[in-house]
C-alpha cells in the first residue's frame, strides 16, 4: 500500500473535489464461517489493501504463543454452514500462501518495475490468467503497457540554509529526502528562500487560504503535514479528525506549483502522518517512477521533499521564530503564512530514464450483459531492492501486495470455477506503480481498456492480512457508496459486522488503488477485517497492525512466513467474491450517495 498518495485532482469544483470523507482500513472478507469455540479450522462459508495494514510477521519471530498458529500446510478441510459446497471453499489459506509465496520471494526482487521482478511477476501473474482460462484484454494480450519516467535524483549530501547572520547544514536522510519530478539531469536550489505557509491549502469550501497575501514565486514553502482539521478537536474545521484530501503531501505539490512556487517542503510529524520517518526514507530514497508528460514536468515545483520535525525546529530557531507558536497559530482561521529570512540552497543529481511497465489484465466475458463490467484491482509492485535493513536489501512486500495479488488470483479461480457463470463480464486488473503513486490504476482510469460508464464497481485488495479470522469488516471510505450494502450482507453470511475505519486522520482512502477508480466515478470498495480479531479480541488486532506499521511495512522484512494464519486473509478473498457474484447477476449499478464527492462525476458519464 502507498501511504504517499500522489493525488491527481478531480475534475469537480473544490467543494465537490474534496468533500467529507469518511476513511476506513484495508480489505474485506467473504464466506460462512463456522466458528467453534476452539477455532482451529478455516470453515468457508456459504458465500463466497502501501488503509490500515493488516499484519503479519517476520520469520523466525516466535509470537502469537496465546493460540494454535496454523499455517496453510496443516489446514483442514473446509467446513461450511452450508449443506451444498459453494465456489468459494476453494479460497483456501493454502491457495493464498502458494501465490504470495511465489510472489514475495527473493527471486522476485520485490517487483519494482522496469527492473527482473516486474518481468518475472507480470509473466507470472498473465500464466495463471490464463491457465485459469481468462481471456487476455481488447488487445489481445493479458498486458495493458503503462509508459512512465524513471528520475533516479541523489540530492547533495548536506543542503545549507543560511541567513540572518546564521548557516545549517542538513544531511540527506538524516535531516531531510529531497526529490524532483523535473527531468533533468541537474535540478539546482540555489538560495531559495523559506517560506512558512501553515498547511499549504487552499479551500475555498472551508474558507481557508494559507496562501493568501503571501508571495511564493520562486521560493520554498515550508509547510505541516496533514489539515487543520487533524490538529485539534473542532469538528468544524476541515472534517475533523479524518483527513480530507487537503492533507495528502500530493495535493500539496500541486497548489505550491499553482503559486509558482520553486519548492515544497512538507514537515513529517509521526502522529499526524501515521508513518515514521523511516517509512518516508524508504518511499523516497533512490528512483521514483512519475506519469510521462508533455512539458517534462516544468510545470511541478523544482524541490518535492521532507524534513524531520527537529530539523524544521533548527530551521525555525535559526529564523528567529518558535516553531511551537508558529505550529498553533497555523491552525487557527486567518493565519498568515511569514518568510523566514532563510535561504536553502541544495542540488538534485538525476538520471532520467524513459520506459514502459505494464499493467497485467484477464476477462472472464458475462454470459448475457458481457459489455457491463465488474473490476477487481491489486497492484503487483513493491520497492524492489533497496538500503540493507539488518543485512537484507530485498523489499519483499509479501503483505504489501503479493497478498492482494493472491487474492486476485484465488477469486479468478472461483469464478472459473463456479458452474453458474456470472452475467456480467468479470475484469482482474493488477496494476503497476501503486507505490509510486497509484500509477498503474491512475493510467487504467484514464485510458480505460472497458468502459467507465459501463464498469459496474470496483473491489480493490491491498495488504490481506495474515493474523487469522475477524469478527469486522471495515471499510475504507465507509458511507460513500451503495457497496457498503453489498458488503454488509456478505459480512452477515460470515456472521460479521461492518463499521467504518476506526482511524480516519491517516487519510487512508487516498492511499490504495481504488482511489484511481473513484475519481472517474466508479464505486469503489476497499475493505477488510482489521478491528477485532475472532479468536483475541480488539487489543490484538490493534496490536498486530500498530506491529506491522512500525517494524515491517515497506521494510524488507514483509516477507513471507509460512506460519501466518492467513484464515483471515481466506475470509476477506471470499467476502470480495461474494459480492462481486451478487453484482454480476444483477442489473442495477450501484450509486455514489448523494453526500459524496465523486457522485457528480458518475452523473456526468452515466446520467440516472
Amino acid at each position: 500500500m502507498w501511504r504517499f498518495t500522489r493525488g491527481a485532482r478531480l475534475a469537480l469544483p473544490a467543494a465537490e473535489r474534496f468533500g467529507s470523507y469518511i476513511r476506513g482500513a484495508p480489505a474485506a472478507e467473504l464466506s460462512l464461517f463456522l466458528f467453534h469455540d476452539a477455532l482451529t479450522d478455516d470453515a468457508p462459508l456459504a458465500g463466497a489493501g502501501c488503509g490500515r495494514p493488516p499484519t503479519g510477521r517476520l520469520p523466525g519471530q516466535n509470537h502469537h504463543r496465546r493460540y494454535r498458529r496454523r499455517g496453510p500446510a496443516a489446514e483442514a478441510a473446509p467446513t461450511d454452514t452450508a449443506s451444498v459446497p459453494t465456489p468459494a471453499d476453494g479460497i483456501t489459506p493454502a491457495l493464498l500462501a502458494r501465490h504470495i509465496e511465489v510472489l514475495a520471494s527473493d527471486e522476485y526482487q520485490g517487483r519494482r518495475p522496469f527492473t527482473a521482478g516486474e518481468d518475472k511477476a507480470t509473466a507470472y501473474l498473465a500464466a495463471e490468467f490464463k491457465k485459469l482460462g481468462l481471456k487476455p484484454g481488447p488487445n489481445g494480450t493479458y498486458f495493458q503497457p503503462v509508459p512512465l519516467v524513471e528520475i533516479a535524483g541523489r540530492p547533495d549530501s548536506v543542503a545549507t540554509v543560511a541567513g540572518n547572520g546564521k548557516s545549517l547544514a542538513l544531511k540527506y536522510r538524516t535531516d531531510f529526502m529531497f526529490l524532483t519530478e523535473r527531468e533533468k539531469p541537474t535540478v539546482e536550489i540555489k538560495d531559495s528562500p523559506l517560506v512558512f505557509a501553515g498547511y499549504g491549502v487552499t479551500a475555498p469550501e472551508y474558507k481557508w487560504d494559507d496562501y493568501a497575501g503571501l508571495d511564493v514565486k520562486g521560493k520554498t514553502v515550508v509547510v505541516l503535514i496533514n489539515d487543520p482539521g487533524n490538529a485539534g478537536n473542532d469538528t468544524t474545521m476541515f472534517q475533523g479528525k479524518a483527513m480530507t484530501y487537503y492533507g495528502r503531501w500530493g495535493y500539496k505539490y500541486e497548489e505550491a506549483a499553482r503559486h509558482g512556487a520553486t519548492g515544497l517542503l512538507i514537515i513529517h510529524d509521526t502522529k499526524p502522518a501515521s508513518y515514521p520517518w523511516t517509512v518516508v526514507q524508504s518511499s523516497n530514497g533512490g528512483a521514483k517512477l512519475h506519469p510521462t508528460t508533455p512539458d517534462h514536468g516544468a510545470s511541478k515545483v523544482a524541490l518535492e521533499g521532507w524534513m524531520t520535525l527537529d530539523a524544521a525546529k533548527r530551521i525555525f530557531a535559526a529564523a528567529g521564530q518558535n516553531y511551537d507558536a508558529l505550529y498553533a497559530a497555523a491552525n487557527q482561521r486567518g493565519f498568515k503564512g511569514k518568510a523566514l529570512g532563510l535561504n536553502l540552497t541544495t542540488t538534485l543529481h538525476n538520471k532520467i530514464t524513459y520506459k514502459t511497465s505494464k499493467n497485467v489484465v484477464a476477462v472472464l466475458p458475462g454470459a448475457t450483459r458481457p459489455k457491463e463490467y465488474i473490476l477487481y484491482s491489486a497492484h503487483w509492485d513493491h520497492l524492489g531492492i533497496g538500503p540493507a535493513v539488518k543485512g537484507d536489501s530485498i523489499y519483499n512486500g509479501a503483505l504489501d501486495n503479493a497478498s492482494g495479488c493472491a487474492g486476485l488470483l484465488a477469486i479468478a479461480t472461483a469464478f472459473e470455477q463456479a458452474k453458474e457463470k456470472p452475467q456480467r463480464s468479470i475484469v482482474f486488473l493488477a496494476v503497476t506503480g501503486e507505490e509510486q503513486g497509484l500509477l498503474g490504476s491512475d493510467y487504467y482510469a484514464q485510458h480505460p481498456l472497458f468502459p467507465v460508464a459501463n464498469t459496474v464497481a470496483d473491489i480493490n485488495m491491498d495488504e490481506l492480512l495474515a493474523f487469522g479470522p475477524m469478527r469486522d469488516v471495515t471499510i475504507t471510505g465507509y458511507g460513500q457508496s451503495d457497496l457498503d450494502d453489498y458488503a454488509r450482507a456478505a459480512a452477515k453470511e460470515q456472521s460479521r459486522y461492518v463499521i467504518p475505519y476506526q482511524h480516519p486522520e491517516t487519510g487512508s482512502f487516498y492511499r490504495s488503488d481504488h482511489f484511481s477508480f473513484a475519481k472517474v466515478g466508479i464505486p469503489a470498495l476497499y475493505a477488510s477485517g482489521s478491528f477485532e480479531s475472532r479468536l483475541h479480541g480488539k487489543a490484538f488486532a490493534e496490536k498486530e497492525r500498530e506491529d506491522f506499521e512500525a517494524n515491517n511495512y515497506h521494510q524488507p522484512s514483509d516477507q513471507y512466513n509460512p506460519a501466518w494464519d492467513l484464515r483471515g486473509a481466506a475470509q476477506d478473498a471470499r467476502l470480495m467474491f461474494r459480492i462481486g457474484q451478487k453484482l454480476a447477476v444483477e442489473t442495477t449499478f450501484p450509486q455514489w450517495k448523494p453526500s459524496s464527492e465523486f457522485r457528480a462525476v458518475r452523473l456526468k458519464s452515466r446520467p440516472q
